[in-house]
C-alpha cells in the first residue's frame, strides 16, 4: 500500500496540505484515502462541524476515517487502534494511495510541518522524512538532507509530492 504521512505539531499546516494534495490527486484521477489520528486526547469530535476529517472528504478523498481514544470512526470500537490496523482495512479499498495525518512515530514517508523555531527539534525525533515544508526560515537550513520548501511556495511542493506519488505506483 502506498502510504504518506504528513506530520506536525498543532495549527503547523497538515491537514490544509492534505486538503491541496487530495484535490490534485483527485483532479488527476487518483482515488485517496485519509487516515486522521486525533492526537488531542479523547475520542474524535462526533458532530457536523467543520473537522479536519470532514476537509479531508470535501477535498475528494474516497475514503476518510479518523482515531482517537480507541474510537475508529468507521463506528468500530475496541481499545486502541494501531495505524497498521486501519491500513489493513484500506486495503479492501481500491485506493491509490493513502495519506496519513499524525501517527508521528510510525515507519512510513513522511513530509514534515514546521511552524516556527521550537518545532525543528521534533525532526531529530522522527524516521522516514522525505521532505520538509517550513514557515518562517532558520539557521538550521543548511544541514537539512532532504528536499526543503517554504509554506508559501505551494505550487514547488504539491508538483513534487505529486511526482513521489507517481514514481511509487
Amino acid at each position: 500500500m502506498n502510504v504518506w504521512q504528513v506530520v506536525g505539531y498543532k495549527n503547523s499546516g497538515k491537514t490544509m496540505l492534505i486538503e491541496k494534495w487530495i484535490k490534485i490527486a483527485a483532479a488527476e484521477g487518483y482515488r485517496v484515502g485519509t487516515v486522521k489520528h486525533h492526537g488531542h486526547g479523547g475520542y474524535p469530535e462526533r458532530n457536523d462541524s467543520y473537522t479536519d476529517s470532514k476537509r479531508h472528504e470535501q477535498a475528494g478523498a474516497v475514503a476518510v476515517s479518523v482515531e482517537g481514544g480507541g474510537l475508529l470512526e468507521l463506528h468500530a470500537w475496541q481499545p486502541a487502534w494501531p495505524l497498521a490496523q486501519i491500513l489493513s482495512l484500506y486495503e479492501l479499498l481500491p485506493l491509490d494511495f493513502v495519506l496519513v495525518e499524525g501517527y508521528k512515530h510510525e515507519s512510513y514517508k513522511k513530509v514534515v510541518m514546521l511552524r516556527n523555531e521550537d518545532d525543528w527539534d521534533s525532526l531529530s525525533q522522527l524516521s522516514n522524512i522525505i521532505a520538509v515544508i517550513t514557515w518562517e526560515s532558520s539557521s538550521r537550513l543548511s544541514f537539512i538532507p532532504y528536499p526543503l520548501f517554504f509554506i508559501n511556495d505551494e505550487e514547488s511542493y504539491l508538483h513534487w509530492l505529486m511526482n513521489e506519488v507517481r514514481k511509487n505506483e
